[in-house]
């Protein structure tokens, strides 16, 4: 199975579709999102072959202040990533220490969690941390009750 690469940049209201391995293969879409599909159709007419027989790697060329604002984008992703590890280490720290003279359930009422939250930071293996939905909820909520418990236990 061969694998083309494919150039899509907009032209007015479409994508323009290029096949730079294949001189003379164009095509165009109205959403990025067909694009493969329709570079696919076109290589298969162009060489006689089934489409489902072509692998196709699209490259988006977008002008360089839209590709400034996602490498923008990126950064900030980054940078909440690490600040949410540096939260749940943060959290895990203060959920062992707490619970060296506290109680699970008086540990989440100063830290602002559930009993069952401080459990789960307890148990939890920092080695590789993962960022699944689940635990997005999670931090949000730890985050806002965090924000709640230091409002109510300051000083």
């Amino acid at each position: 199975m061969s694998t083309y690469r494919v150039t899509a940049r907009r032209s007015g209201d479409w994508w323009a579709l290029e096949v730079p391995d294949l001189p003379g293969v164009h095509s165009q879409t109205k959403r990025l999102d067909r694009a493969a599909s329709e570079a696919r159709e076109a290589i298969s007419l162009m060489l006689d072959v089934e489409a489902d027989s072509i692998e196709v790697e699209v490259e988006t060329q977008l002008p360089p202040e839209v590709r400034e604002v996602l490498q923008a984008v990126a950064r900030a992703h980054k940078a909440a990533e690490a600040a949410a590890l540096q939260e749940r280490e943060a959290m895990v720290r203060a959920a062992s220490v707490l619970t060296q003279n506290l109680s699970q359930r008086d540990a989440g009422e100063v830290m602002g969690v559930s009993f069952q939250r401080i459990s789960q930071l307890l148990k939890s293996n920092m080695s590789r941390p993962s960022v699944s939905r689940g635990k997005q909820k999670d931090r949000k909520e730890d985050q806002t009750r965090a924000r709640r418990a230091a409002k109510r236990h300051v000083g």
